[in-house]
């Protein structure tokens, strides 16, 4: 399923937050999206996921969700959002259970993508009983679960260590290899955004317009960061993040 943004704007109140964004993501793109804090990426992410109706634009999906699918659009959140007194197995059942899916094919589902995010030895821990990127791994699970046609990724890994945050990068660029979902990847991780984007979209400080969109065409399964074009594109971002900070240090002086 393919995604349209045609000159969608956003305001709160007299606030503009979001301003004239107009992108198209085709269907197995990820797109990432980066910019200064309080640019409005999540602001758009909601926007695209339908949680809030832009003040003006639309908002297209276009093409057929997959066979199966039973939520186009999904969200993986920053802070996992499991409920804790529910196992791991239970919190992949809730996304199923409106669904009046009979209980052995919602085990099926269940169990196919415990073992996409490995997690079939933990189907009975609580989430307590969890490290933090098992807990993600979880939420991941629980999205895939709906065979989504848009994942909508809002800072999924932005509360992890570092070194967590590496093996999560290598589980959802394995994921998308498998079943190449489209995505959109909210983020302030310069290395996430050039690991998993095939572009990214660079947000202006608010309100955010798309300053520069940047495409990279190096397969997902074959970046690391010490490839010199992934390195140019990364300090590529930073010079822009830096000239949009700098700018918005010099209007709050006069103000």
């Amino acid at each position: 399923m393919d995604l349209t943004l045609n000159h969608v704007s956003h305001r709160y109140s007299d606030m503009p937050v979001v301003d004239d964004i107009s992108l198209h993501i085709p269907a197995g793109e990820i797109l990432c999206v980066i910019g200064p804090s309080g640019c409005g990426k999540s602001t758009l992410l909601r926007l695209i996921g339908g949680l809030e109706q832009p003040t003006s634009g639309e908002i297209l999906q276009i093409g057929e969700p997959p066979v199966g699918c039973l939520n186009p659009l999904t969200y993986v959140f920053q802070d996992f959002a499991l409920l804790p007194w529910r196992t791991v197995r239970a919190n992949v059942s809730l996304v199923l259970e409106d669904h009046g899916i009979r209980r052995a094919e919602r085990n099926r589902i269940i169990d196919d993508v415990l073992a996409r995010t490995r997690l079939s030895d933990f189907g009975d821990a609580l989430p307590k009983q969890l490290s933090g990127g098992m807990k993600q791994r979880v939420a991941i699970a629980r999205a895939l679960a709906v065979n989504p046609a848009v994942m909508l990724l809002d800072e999924p890994l932005s509360a992890l260590d570092a070194q967590t945050r590496e093996l999560l990068m290598e589980d959802l660029v394995g994921l998308w290899e498998r079943q190449k979902f489209t995505g959109v990847y909210v983020t302030h991780n310069l290395a996430e955004a050039v690991r998993l984007g095939h572009r990214i979209a660079v947000l202006s400080r608010r309100p955010g317009r798309v300053r520069e969109l940047i495409k990279i065409d190096i397969p997902l399964k074959d970046r690391h960061m010490a490839h010199p074009e992934l390195e140019a594109i990364q300090t590529r971002l930073w010079d822009l993040m830096r000239e949009e900070a700098t700018a918005a240090d010099r209007e709050l002086q006069h103000v």
